[in-house]
């Protein structure tokens, strides 16, 4: 039995994407992938490597980031950035928008259909409008100013 067959779909998922299957990148989308992660996901690089060190993977938090910007990158996953310096990756990366609550730094997914956007302004000329992202930014009301 090849030793290798567990993470045949992911091998194939990595090299359809253009990445190398490094071990490193293997039990990385091991994590990030693999149904006992609970389906999509969003997740900080740190989080990631706590939970690589946590299953035994032998990661820098450097490669960890590496890793996910390769896999963004690539079109694996989807880079959700809340405020500078913290960003969050995305295992969904169908149209959608989030939610963002300040308070517990979580996000949760808006489907896409569910926000309408009018007046877009034109694209300067020779470029086009990739993808628009809305981030709706909650807090839990309790700290607002009377």
């Amino acid at each position: 039995m090849n030793k290798d067959r567990p993470y045949s779909a992911l091998v194939q998922r990595l090299k359809a994407a253009g990445l190398r299957p490094t071990r490193q990148r293997l039990a990385l989308a091991k994590l990030l992938f693999e149904p006992q992660s609970g389906g999509d996901r969003h997740i900080t690089a740190e989080q990631l490597h706590a939970e690589a060190v946590a299953g035994a993977v032998r990661v820098s938090l450097a490669t960890v980031y590496n890793s996910l910007h390769q896999f963004t990158g690539a079109g694996l996953l989807r880079e959700v950035v809340v405020e500078p310096g913290r960003s969050y990756f995305d295992t969904n990366v169908s149209d959608h928008h989030h939610f963002y609550f300040e308070d517990g730094g979580r996000l949760q997914d808006i489907p896409g259909e569910q926000v309408h956007l009018e007046g877009l302004p034109t694209p300067p000329e020779g470029t086009r409008v990739a993808r628009i992202d809305v981030i709706v930014r909650l807090s839990d009301g309790e700290s607002e100013a009377s």
